[in-house]
């Protein structure tokens, strides 16, 4: 998962909202929200969009194959149809 990026962008966010001297307590706030949103996420059971893609691909190759096979399927039935008559 690459939640890191989110967080990067979310830490720069709180950080401008911050008092603008550096100091310890920035420094320990920020870890604490680092932590906190780094087990939230954690929690989500997320997946990247690299895995995303991959499965999309994966079920865009099933639902090819079942549209091939349910045509292959009608045509046996056709062909069993016309034998019986």
């Amino acid at each position: 998962m690459q939640s890191q990026p989110f967080i990067d962008r979310l830490m720069a966010d709180i950080q401008r909202r911050l008092p603008g001297d550096p100091g310890q307590l920035r420094d320990d706030v920020e870890h604490s929200i680092r932590a906190v949103l780094g087990e939230a996420l954690a929690r989500l059971d997320l997946i990247s969009r690299e895995e995303f893609d991959v499965q999309q691909r994966v079920l865009e190759r099933t639902r090819e194959k079942l549209e091939t096979l349910e045509k292959q399927v009608a045509a046996l039935e056709r062909a069993a149809q016309s034998d019986e008559q």
